[in-house]
């Protein structure tokens, strides 16, 4: 990542550092123990954390973004990422296995109804499972929007970010052989999921060096090498998911269903500069859904790091304390 003289940090917008008061392990009765942490003031307004990818799994920072005098946040890693077992495994492991596992929490932890808090798949997940149980959501705050559609898929691994990004996209292709090098989630899904531990692993730090290259206004374009363990993990369930659509019965699921949002209040913090998951998204869904509040952060792009979107997302979760009467200006 570039050095930008004067650039703010995105943990000097954070809460400090919290450990969490309890974690476990959930058995889903189909073959996957989900990992699941809770973090803050056990009696406080729930909120649940929903990673990106598929495949991001929960981390520490993600604590940070909530008072913790205020809020009793649930975090998970999803289905075959993380913490959560068997790693790396896409079977029974869909759109709906994670909405049924979201419910199984609540259900677990004796949550009636939680703010949901999720960014780029993540808020995939959250719209879903607000559209399927819009009775257990108080708030939606999202960040990043993507709505699994294939124009999305298109622009990102189709050529449309590449235009902009044509050093990072090449290396990308590279791997692939031009005959190809038309459906690259397919051709990546061949190498991924080809049973050889060495070639799958090499693929997904491309796969995710990719990605990474353009998380962030401030990237080189260097997208850098991620862990193989991690990364083996975060391709796979991506391409998975993205070669099914997201296992929505169809194209543009989300949009149409968006009416049972009704009445459900929304925060949407996007990135003017996402390369990742284009700002028109977050705005036709701000226009399908008139309870929800647009806010486009300037000079930022895609990631959760971007200081911007952090100082965004922070006021959004502080506004909605202080609108039930709980803020308590533990300050960061």
């Amino acid at each position: 990542m570039d050095k930008i003289p004067g650039q703010k940090r995105a943990a000097q917008y954070l809460y400090p550092p919290v450990d969490p008061f309890d974690q476990r392990t959930l058995d889903t009765g189909d073959g996957h123990q989900i990992y699941v942490e809770q973090c803050g003031n056990p009696e406080g307004v729930p909120v649940v954390v929903l990673h990106g990818g598929p495949g991001g799994g929960c981390s520490p920072a993600m604590r940070r973004y909530f008072d913790p005098q205020v809020y009793r946040v649930v975090l998970f890693d999803q289905r075959g990422c993380g913490r959560s077992k068997p790693h790396a495994s896409v079977v029974n492991n869909t759109t709906w296995h994670l909405v049924s596992d979201i419910e199984m929490i609540r259900d677990t932890l004796g949550i009636d109804r939680w703010a949901v808090f999720g960014g780029s798949w993540g808020a995939t997940l959250a719209l879903v499972y607000g559209i399927s149980h819009p009775d257990r959501v108080s708030h939606l705050v999202l960040r990043g929007v993507f709505m699994m559609t294939k124009a999305e898929l298109e622009w990102f691994y189709g050529g449309g970010a590449g235009q902009f990004w044509p050093e990072p996209w090449a290396r990308f292709t590279h791997l692939i052989p031009e005959d190809e090098r038309g459906d690259m989630i397919g051709a990546y899904a061949k190498r991924l999921f080809c049973g050889d531990l060495p070639t799958e692993t090499r693929h997904a730090q491309a796969w995710c060096a990719w990605e990474n290259a353009l998380a962030t206004v401030y990237s080189n374009g260097n997208g850098g090498e991620s862990p193989g363990h991690y990364a083996r993990a975060f391709a796979r369930l991506e391409n998975h998911y993205f070669a099914n659509d997201g296992f929505l019965e169809h194209d543009g699921w989300i949009l149409a269903n968006i009416d049972r949002l009704k009445g459900t209040p929304g925060v949407i913090v996007q990135g003017r500069y996402d390369m990742i998951c284009p700002p028109r998204r977050a705005w036709e869904l701000a226009q399908a859904w008139p309870e929800a509040d647009l806010r486009m952060v300037r000079n930022a792009g895609h990631a959760l790091s971007e200081p911007g979107i952090s100082a965004e997302l922070v006021r959004a979760m502080d506004e909605i304390s202080r609108q039930e009467g709980l803020h308590t200006m533990n300050r960061r």
